[in-house]
């Protein structure tokens, strides 16, 4: 099938307000896995353009605190729940910041990380497991015990063993692909829950220093 840049999701985004499609990714996983909650403090990694942060923003509530970051700039998304940070995620300088920003450790930590796409497929799903093994490294340093973590990644053979990793540090581990995922995109999302906590989460190495990509 074709790709289409601006199909039925990226349409109601435009009409509805939200800055990328992705936004709808995260509603229906949060119907279906209740990941964020009022109150909750919850980071989003790669946060631009900001699809996410309004949705994180909405569902966390007044009492909540969203904080995104991104190596590029975020435009403010309007909600005063909503806290910005420009720098690389995977830097000890950026998780130190979260740190002081969140001041406490937080219930949910999202990650919809893609890496610059070289159209080798091999590659591309290595780089993208990658990513996602460096946002879990950051959210075992970030969640509180039992805090939530979504992150996203391409299907492939590595796929398994990144599974088996989070079901090491988390009490359920599942594996599912929303509606407005694009046709013929080899993306999977990974919702774990109920994290055990520092002391028993897996050490999972240092990242390869991929850099953070746009939804879109």
């Amino acid at each position: 099938m074709a790709y289409q840049p601006k199909d039925a999701f990226y349409r109601k985004a435009k009409k509805e307000g939200f800055r990328s499609r992705a936004a709808y990714k995260l509603l229906e996983l949060n119907r279906r896995f209740r990941l964020i909650s009022p109150g909750d403090r919850v980071v989003d990694l790669g946060a631009a353009p900001g699809g996410w942060l309004q949705v994180a923003a909405r569902l966390a509530g007044r009492a909540g605190k969203v904080i995104g970051v991104d190596l590029q700039p975020i435009e403010p998304v309007g909600q005063q729940n909503v806290m910005l940070l420009q720098g690389d995620i995977f830097s000890l300088e950026t998780e130190d910041k979260l740190k002081g920003i969140s001041a406490c450790s937080v219930d949910c930590v999202l990650s919809d990380l893609s890496p610059r796409l070289s159209g080798i497929r091999d590659a591309d799903i290595s780089r993208s497991i990658e990513l996602a093994r460096g946002a879990l490294r950051l959210a075992c340093r970030l969640l509180r015990p039992g805090g939530n973590f979504l992150v996203k990644s391409f299907v492939g053979d590595e796929l398994g063993d990144f599974a088996q990793e989070l079901s090491e540090c988390f009490d359920t581990v599942q594996r599912t692909r929303p509606e407005a995922t694009r046709k013929g995109s080899s993306e999977i999302y990974l919702c774990a829950k109920g994290f055990r906590g520092r002391a028993q989460a897996a050490e999972t190495g240092d990242s390869g220093g991929q850099r953070q990509g746009q939804r879109v």
